[in-house]
């Protein structure tokens, strides 16, 4: 239920994913309605309003007559659906129209209830506009990607069908019994103009991040005992003294993770006794943690940006229609960089001590590259090729792209965001942290198998368990290893590795 008040992540996320069905509140039809009554008035005065009786951008200094008006917002979805590229994934696009409908039906937009819900059919029905890639600066919001999603309104450009098809918006808008909608005096600018595509690649972001986070927290535990090392530095009280929550919250999954290990702390007959680990062990939790705290930080910023009505201009309660800049995106792009730096470590300490495995002078006793006849087999050197590729790009992937701006609209716009840039790049840079992971998981559940007559933790043992369950073998020669490094991904992907932990341990934090 789409209220006047914004909207949650869950639901989000279940519009975006899972398909949930949209209905507008009675509270907002009204709100829509009276705001619509604001603009109407407007209308019929002879003095310019922006977005109302104006052209847009650089040409707002041009007064329209009523008679081009319906044209005028026509047109300006017409103009600015000039996207390029690959497609965009189908979930963000539902996540971008859900968080549009999200803001007009705040009643700060002037749309009209009919053309909200226009936008609510289209996502029951399962109609998925063709959005590309390229196209938003993030200012004034996602211009471009938003376009296209008005345009399949108007039932022009093409969109996807429920059954993966893509075909004319018409078509599809006929098969299912919907009317294109005509737009009237600021419709077209109210449909274009907000951060609702960065939102909700924010928005799924987290969602995807909290699933790492803990899936990280395992895997490095399960390379910890793999290495033989020490879990007192995961106790609480160490971690007290440094009071960051994120720390906190990574030591305490570690620990439980480890409970009742018999590799903890073991050392080789031929050994010295360690007295510390390895930064890449040692400060897992301390990483970890600030990536977990970096979140808190981005899903606030998240929070308040549902709770926004991002338009330009806006209705006000006192019947007001002022211009403002509350579609920049900048709270948004920041974040989103902020993210991305956050993930590139957390993968660049999984790679160092994925290496740390597979490295005979550095593992205490396991073979070269975790390999069945070092030599004759080459074990999981080249996983840890493909782990490191991916982790450099992910260096260049936290570059922040909001530390850019490029001028347009004949300098009206002269200061951008780029805040969808920075959400595309943190996509893909989740993409590789979730395989990155993958890759350590693989190589840690390997090498605590190697070390025979010793116990891992239960935790780790359903872990192990549950991978093997899931199509990837355990210690062997040589064998065609593409396969299972995407099924040991997809474990990751699925949750399997949270899951298996905490039938064990109860909730990680």
């Amino acid at each position: 239920m789409v209220g006047t008040s914004g909207t949650t992540a869950a639901d989000v996320i279940a519009v975006a994913r899972d398909g949930a069905r949209v209905e507008l509140s009675p509270e907002a039809l009204d709100a829509l309605a009276r705001a619509r009554e604001t603009v109407d008035a407007l209308a019929a005065k002879p003095e310019p309003v922006y977005g109302v009786s104006t052209g847009f951008g650089a040409l707002a200094t041009r007064h329209i007559g009523q008679e081009l008006r319906t044209r005028l917002q026509r047109n300006i979805v017409r103009s600015h659906a000039a996207g390029m590229g690959p497609r965009v994934e189908r979930e963000v696009v539902r996540a971008l129209m859900f968080l549009r409908l999200k803001t007009v039906a705040s009643g700060h937009t002037g749309v009209r209830p009919q053309v909200a819900r226009a936008m609510a059919d289209l996502l029951n029905a399962g109609i998925t506009p063709v959005v590309h890639e390229y196209g938003s600066l993030g200012c004034s919001g996602d211009l471009a990607p938003l376009s296209h999603c008005a345009l399949a309104l108007m039932g022009e450009g093409d969109a996807e069908g429920p059954d993966g098809t893509v075909r004319p918006a018409a078509e599809l808008l006929a098969a299912h019994g919907l009317a294109p909608v005509e737009l009237r005096e600021k419709e077209g600018l109210a449909l274009l103009n907000g951060t609702d595509g960065m939102l909700g690649m924010l928005v799924m972001a987290l969602a995807d991040l909290e699933t790492l986070y803990k899936t990280a927290d395992v895997t490095a535990a399960l390379s910890l005992e793999a290495l033989l090392g020490t879990d007192k530095v995961l106790r609480p009280e160490l971690h007290a003294i440094r009071p960051h929550p994120g720390q906190g919250a990574a030591a305490a999954n570690m620990l439980a993770v480890l409970e009742g290990s018999g590799l903890v702390g073991h050392f080789q007959a031929d050994e010295a006794p360690r007295v510390q680990d390895a930064y890449s062990v040692r400060c897992a939790p301390q990483v970890a943690g600030a990536g977990r705290d970096t979140m808190a930080h981005a899903r606030l910023v998240a929070e308040r940006e549902l709770a926004a009505a991002v338009d330009n201009p806006v209705v006000l309660p006192d019947g007001r229609v002022e211009s403002n800049g509350n579609f920049h995106g900048a709270p948004v792009a920041y974040v989103l960089d902020f993210l991305a730096v956050a993930a590139a470590d957390l993968a660049s300490i999984a790679e160092r001590r994925t290496d740390r495995l597979l490295d005979k002078n550095r593992s205490h006793g396991l073979p070269p590259f975790l390999a069945d006849d070092a030599g004759v087999d080459s074990g999981l050197m080249i996983a840890q090729y493909t782990q490191a590729a991916l982790v450099s790009e992910m260096k260049r992937l936290a570059v922040p792209a909001s530390a850019d701006s490029i001028p347009s609209s004949a300098m009206q716009e002269d200061h951008v965001s780029m805040g969808w840039s920075a959400a595309r790049k943190l996509r893909t840079a989740i993409g590789n942290l979730r395989r990155v992971l993958a890759v350590e998981l693989y190589a840690a559940t390997r090498a605590i198998e190697l070390r025979h007559g010793l116990t891992p933790a239960p935790a780790s043992r359903a872990v192990i368990d549950a991978l093997r369950a899931a199509g990837v073998a355990g210690p062997g020669p040589d064998r065609f290893l593409a396969p299972e490094l995407e099924a040991a991904d997809a474990f990751v992907r699925d949750g399997g590795v949270v899951a298996a932990v905490e039938r064990v341990t109860g909730p990680l934090a």
